[in-house]
């Protein structure tokens, strides 16, 4: 993320040469502020947490604001003890927040209920006869999903109802006065067209036709955002949407604002995914797969998500609920017992050493299984989990197998969605891995492209993760737009230092042979789930 030339830092922050991004996630707030070189300057953060109230997960309006400006205030703060100088304004900025959810106003701009967050999943009738009468499939978390089981269950709010938007959408309308979305955000929240790259005109026509059918009058295109690509023009930030910022009055009005979006979208350009057959995975307590799509898929799959990147492209997620956490159980054990023997060195050391060990694994295995599922997974259908490594009388059970088998079993789920994207005639050229399994180099990545069948990449340029891709995204509409996915390769990502590594035909076919004995092994997890409380 670096170009050739040196860049004077404080002149650049003296002439407001400088993009801000910020980005609300689930338990931390971050901003990001860089320079034309995309390099970051200075980060600021805040942790803040969800309520569960009267049963569904909420953050309130006043927790919003306060995280945001105390963001804002650490970033500004450490901006000038490392320089000397205080910023006065920026060139740009966008904000980035959690995608989906509902956040409802009236025609006087009033909230109608408490934010309801991602995480609820009280809209199941409302998602299924959607996916049923539109032909896509609709999560429970999408916004659409959310309004509909309000009019579903007849809602009081709803005879109110003028305006819905996400998080990012309802903080840069306060900000710009716009009410308005990227359209990766907003393909969270209704199907987007990828060649109006706006809200699917066909389907919004059928679920206008559902909702008249309860709600008379109601017209549902007209509550949702306006649809912004990236670069494009999202307003320009007021004087009072700098004070909501910068309380203290030293952050000036004026600077031009990016389309606000979702945090996926913000992943995709902190990992230089946008272009058709690129990707990228996120190995963490939950795992999983966007990829950038070359045309719409065939068919509706309950296992796939359907949203874009931020210049509109169809991309196909595949989630997981349960990545590495299991594999960091077992790491723990094998800490414990160095050190119960005396031997010094650490979880790092251990990690490393464990991971080393799995090259040395046969490459199907050895005839071990091994099942993460701490959670229910949907893909395989599992409301539970139980996790479980199981073995043959006849299997190889040493330390090299178990541990290839714990790194396939945390891969063993998402290769399934991956399966379902293959089926279809999805190709990938590349693929961009982030997450702590891959810091032992070589190990994670070469086993996941064996996985995948696609070479996978890893280098340290999502360390800065979704605040400093919306930066980025902010620094591209100050300096004119264009196409995205050359902007990025060519001003962006030019330098970056990446590692590759390409599928071995030996470990692709061990995999496969792994992955089809894990397929059938799912009944004993559906079966340790029903007899184990």
């Amino acid at each position: 993320m670096t170009q050739t030339q040196q860049i004077d830092v404080a002149a650049a922050i003296a002439a407001g040469e400088t993009s801000l991004g910020i980005e609300l996630g689930s338990t931390r707030i971050k901003a990001c502020l860089v320079g034309p070189d995309h390099q970051p300057i200075a980060t600021g953060s805040h942790a803040w947490e969800n309520q569960f109230v009267d049963r569904l997960w909420t953050y309130s309006i006043d927790a919003i604001w306060e995280g945001v400006q105390a963001s804002v205030a650490d970033l500004l703060a450490q901006v000038e003890e490392a320089y000397g100088v205080r910023p006065t304004s920026v060139g740009a900025l966008g904000v980035s927040a959690m995608m989906h959810g509902y956040l409802a106003f009236s025609a006087d701009d009033e909230l109608l209920v408490p934010f309801r967050t991602w995480r609820n999943t009280n809209t199941e009738r409302a998602a299924a006869e959607l996916t049923e009468v539109l032909g896509f499939n609709f999560p429970l978390r999408w916004s659409a999903s959310h309004v509909y089981e309000a009019i579903l269950e007849e809602e009081a709010h709803v005879s109110e109802l003028a305006f819905i938007t996400t998080l990012a959408g309802y903080v840069h309308w306060r900000l710009t006065g716009r009410k308005v979305l990227g359209v990766g955000d907003a393909s969270g929240m209704f199907p987007i067209d990828p060649a109006t790259r706006d809200y699917d005109a066909d389907m919004l026509a059928r679920f206008q036709g559902l909702v008249a059918a309860r709600r008379p009058g109601l017209d549902v295109a007209s509550l949702l955002p306006e649809v912004l690509v990236a670069g494009a023009d999202a307003g320009t930030l007021t004087a009072e949407g700098a004070a909501l910022l910068d309380p203290t009055g030293t952050l000036q009005a004026g600077a031009l604002v990016a389309p606000p979006e979702g945090d996926a979208g913000t992943g995709m350009i902190a990992t230089n995914a946008v272009a058709p057959r690129t990707g990228n995975i996120s190995a963490g307590t939950s795992i999983f797969a966007m990829v950038v799509l070359e045309k719409p898929l065939e068919s509706v799959h309950e296992e796939l998500d359907i949203v874009t990147t931020p210049a509109g492209d169809l991309v196909a997620m595949v989630h997981c609920n349960n990545g590495a956490s299991e594999l960091g159980t077992w790491a723990g054990v094998f800490t414990e017992f160095a050190a119960a023997m005396g031997v010094q060195g650490g979880s790092d050391a251990v990690f490393e050493a464990l991971f080393r060990a799995a090259l040395e694994g046969e490459a199907d295995g050895g005839g071990l299984l091994a099942y993460n599922y701490l959670s229910g997974e949907p893909i395989t259908g599992l409301a539970e989990g139980r996790p479980l490594f199981v073995r043959t009388p006849g299997s190889r059970l040493n330390l090299a197998n178990f541990m290839r088998t714990q790194l396939y079993g945390a891969f063993g789920t998402l290769s399934l969605g991956m399966k379902v994207l293959h089926n279809e005639g999805v190709e990938l050229d590349s693929m961009f891995a982030h997450g702590g399994m891959f810091r032992t180099a070589g190990v994670a990545q070469r086993l996941l492209a064996a996985a995948i069948g696609a070479p996978v990449t890893v280098g340290d340029t999502a360390s800065e993760g979704g605040a400093w891709g919306m930066a980025v995204l902010a620094e591209f509409r100050r300096t004119g737009g264009g196409d995205l996915s050359s902007y990025l390769n060519e001003r962006v990502f030019a330098d970056a230092a990446v590692d590759v590594a390409t599928p071995d035909a030996g470990d692709v076919a061990g995999y496969a042979a792994w992955l089809e004995q894990y397929e059938a092994g799912l009944a004993i997890e559906r079966a340790a789930t029903e007899a184990i409380h």
